[in-house]
């Protein structure tokens, strides 16, 4: 059994994406070809803001906002603290401080109230400018946008959305990745639309953060790639990589979005009495990036562990370790006692095999299983 069965995916696909990829491979045309602009054009339709920027990957992609808004030294960064190292790593590269943020127990994502707290104990101290807040949408739920926007606007902080996990899924009637004034996601292979290999977005309604983003991209270009205006990096996303997402895109929205809520269902209707299942809250519609349960107290997850593998079912940890304790940060010196809800999840959090292709004996068995492990 896979955790996230691509070769699955693949099979069913095939001739759609063979096609896809064959038509570049004819063209010649690696670098900047069609495929990305149309790439661009559609997801800008889907998510429903004025423009796309395709790069190489997601965490260029968070990195290239921040440089938008000239985000650098002395300036702080709110980033939640269960999430991927990238999401801080970023701030610190651009020269800016990240100031960690406990999150929801039942959610997953930043908690708005403590974020609040946190904005204002660092105007207090005067130790940085709060410039931004990176809200992530956490195994495909949207962040509480309506409450953090509410928070940024009072205190005059960019609104940076990363839809890495959360592409797909929405608000009410919004869509993830148009709730920032930038937002950004990830097409690694893994995420709820993936390519076959790196690839990102940025996502904006601004015209001259969007004109931006295009040269920071590029090399910060000009007029042409050997005009440069600007100190940028090289973050284009491949005509492959282009071609394949073109190809899987309208089967992501058509097919695997639904039948991901469907299988999530299955998981929550055989185990919500032995485990906290994910909680979506109302009006919310999540992509299910993964399934991911939180074990009881008393629950040994290494050995749940073990005795999954030992039935053919893998099992993965997002994420052991929070951002606070990454040795990448220990020169900020983060309180450990401010986190206790991330310190918590850390250790209690295991994510099930989860992907639109399953089947609902699968679920099934695997959740036999589990329960068999833990009563």
């Amino acid at each position: 059994m896979e955790f996230r069965d691509l070769k699955r995916q693949y099979k069913h696909n095939k001739a759609e994406i063979d096609k896809a990829i064959q038509s570049v491979l004819n063209s010649v045309n690696f670098i900047q070809g069609k495929q990305v602009r149309e790439l661009e054009e559609e997801l800008s339709d889907y998510v429903g803001v004025n423009h796309c920027i395709t790069c190489a990957n997601g965490t260029d992609a968070l990195q290239l906002a921040l440089m938008a808004w000239g985000v650098g030294v002395g300036d702080v960064v709110f980033v939640p603290d269960f999430t991927f190292f990238a999401c801080g790593e970023v701030v610190a590269a651009v020269g800016a401080k990240p100031v960690f943020v406990d999150v929801d127990n039942d959610t997953y994502n930043i908690d708005v109230c403590k974020f609040e707290r946190a904005v204002k104990d660092v105007i207090k101290k005067g130790d940085g400018v709060p410039k931004a807040v990176i809200a992530v949408d956490l195994f495909g739920q949207p962040a509480d946008y309506h409450k953090i926007r509410q928070v940024a606007d009072q205190y005059g902080l960019y609104i940076l959305e990363d839809g890495a996990q959360g592409f797909g899924g929405a608000l009410g009637d919004q869509r993830a990745c148009s709730f920032g004034d930038i937002s950004t996601t990830s097409f690694f292979p893994a995420k709820p639309l993936g390519c076959y290999g790196d690839g990102g977005a940025v996502f904006t309604n601004s015209d001259d953060w969007a004109k931006l983003i295009r040269s920071y991209a590029v090399h910060g270009k000009g007029e042409s790639k050997y005009d440069n205006v600007y100190i940028g990096m090289n973050s284009r996303m491949d005509t492959l990589q282009a071609a394949v997402l073109l190809a899987k895109f309208p089967i992501f929205i058509q097919k695997e979005l639904g039948e991901s809520n469907r299988l999530a269902g299955y998981y929550t209707k055989y185990l919500e009495d032995i485990i906290k299942t994910p909680v979506i809250k109302e009006g919310y519609y999540s992509s299910w990036a993964q399934y991911t349960i939180q074990l009881r107290n008393g629950q040994d997850r290494k050995y749940l562990q073990k005795m999954l593998k030992e039935n053919g079912i893998p099992s993965v940890v997002y994420y052991p370790k929070p951002m606070h304790r990454q040795t990448a940060f220990a020169e900020f010196m983060y309180d450990d006692l401010d986190y206790p809800v991330t310190n918590a999840l850390c250790e209690s959090v295991l994510s099930l095999p989860f992907h639109p292709y399953m089947t609902e004996e699968e679920v099934q068995i695997i959740s036999e299983r589990l329960k068999g492990c833990i009563l």
